[in-house]
């Protein structure tokens, strides 16, 4: 009996022990878990960086990539769809210049923001903008072009800051450049002023005119040393182009002002593509750089080319031109266009041709008009009353139409993505 007794204490003088040991074990496992968890605070302090280190690789479904087979995306129609666009607000990118802000300068309607492009036979896929940043994931995607070409750029950029918290974020203007920094992805997406892409007097960021044009045609080394290397190229030129029938130019030794001749501006295009055409053939790399041509942004500067009998232009135009499957105004020249397809189709690099003027075309609602700036000014209130001197029919509206051109490159990111096995 004694002997229960005293094995009973001893048991009992165990339990203290036993407990402390319980406690201490599920103390520390629950530290573990939560070390674990993503959302603990020693994960958010200490954690980022190692899941930096192993990023979640990119899987692009069957369903994400067009079949072009079946389907061009080029070819189809505008739809109304208030719920789905715009894909942002124009008030909560901080991103966008004055010139694209319509609805923040003024303009009374917003329903150019609520069209999609849907192309016959296919859907373009859903954009996503993780998918995107993971794609662009220690990556450089560079815009180069002329303002148009800038939209494009804001676009993007809008398309995808809004899931990036604060701080991870910047945009740096670094002239011809700018460059919006995406630290957790590092990642940039940037935009490069070239507005003829060849060497031009109007290659200044902020001081140039479109008045007094002098193309270097055999000119791109100055330009391309700031491409090289650049994972994703998007070039565009084409609006400055045609300011007159003909324009100043010389073909021959950099700087011999003496050599300056008057060039026919489809002669001209053609030589400078062809100059752009060899520093691809000649830079790219086609195993690691990845390389689009945007076709002509179309203008709508006279609204009797859609409606017989008028005289005025895109101003107060508020929905897309409809009913014509194939309108083309004369806005857009096909012979720059041929050019361009003769240049493309020559080149020994792959370069992927994204032709969007015929979409575009019928947008003739989406411009800035007189919402919009004028040699960095917004336009005063007279200025505003004569809009049919003073409308800006080249620009567009952001949101708009440059959100669509940058869903089909998108597309083509996806479709040229390789999953990782």
């Amino acid at each position: 009996m004694k002997l229960q007794v005293s094995l009973d204490r001893k048991i009992q003088s165990l339990y203290p022990l036993a407990l402390a040991s319980i406690l201490v074990l599920g103390t520390a496992r629950l530290v573990f878990d939560s070390l674990k968890s993503n959302d603990s605070y020693v994960f958010k302090l200490y954690g980022r960086h190692e899941r930096q280190r192993t990023p979640k690789a990119v899987v692009v479904s069957p369903e994400d990539r067009i079949d072009e087979s079946r389907c061009n995306v080029f070819e189809g129609k505008w739809v109304w769809d208030n719920v789905s666009y715009p894909l942002y607000a124009e008030q909560s990118c901080p991103y966008l210049v004055k010139q694209v802000t319509c609805q923040r300068n003024g303009r009374p309607d917003s329903v150019y923001k609520n069209w999609r492009w849907q192309p016959n036979g296919c859907n373009l896929p859903r954009f996503d903008a993780l998918k995107l940043l993971q794609i662009l994931r220690g990556k450089r995607l560079m815009f180069v072009g002329d303002s148009v070409q800038r939209s494009q750029f804001e676009s993007l950029v809008c398309m995808v800051q809004s899931i990036l918290p604060q701080g991870k974020k910047s945009l740096e203007r670094v002239p011809p450049r700018k460059i919006f920094k995406i630290q957790e992805f590092d990642a940039s997406i940037e935009y490069y002023w070239a507005p003829f892409i060849v060497e031009s007097i109007s290659d200044h960021a902020t001081n140039h005119t479109v008045l007094k044009r002098l193309v270097k045609l055999d000119s791109i080394a100055k330009h391309g040393k700031h491409w090289e290397g650049v994972d994703f190229l998007v070039f565009e030129s084409y609006v400055w182009w045609r300011y007159k029938p003909t324009i100043n130019a010389t073909y021959g030794p950099y700087g011999h002002t003496d050599d300056v001749q008057e060039y026919n501006v489809t002669t001209a295009y053609r030589l400078a593509l062809n100059t752009w055409a060899n520093w691809i053939e000649t830079t790219i790399n086609p195993q690691t750089q990845k390389v689009f041509f945007m076709s002509m942004s179309p203008t709508h500067l006279w609204s009797w080319e859609w409606k017989p009998g008028s005289n005025e232009n895109c101003f107060n135009e508020s929905y897309p031109i409809q009913g014509s499957p194939s309108y083309w105004g004369s806005g857009s020249s096909l012979e720059i266009m041929d050019i361009i397809q003769d240049v493309l189709g020559g080149l020994k690099v792959n370069v992927t041709f994204l032709n969007i003027t015929q979409l575009s075309e019928f947008r003739k609602d989406a411009h800035t008009t007189i919402y919009g700036e004028r040699k960095g000014k917004l336009l005063t209130k007279e200025q505003r009353s004569n809009p049919k001197k003073f409308a800006d029919c080249i620009h567009w509206c952001l949101p708009g139409v440059p959100d669509t051109w940058n869903e089909i490159l998108y597309a083509y990111l996806l479709k040229t993505h390789q999953n990782l096995s």
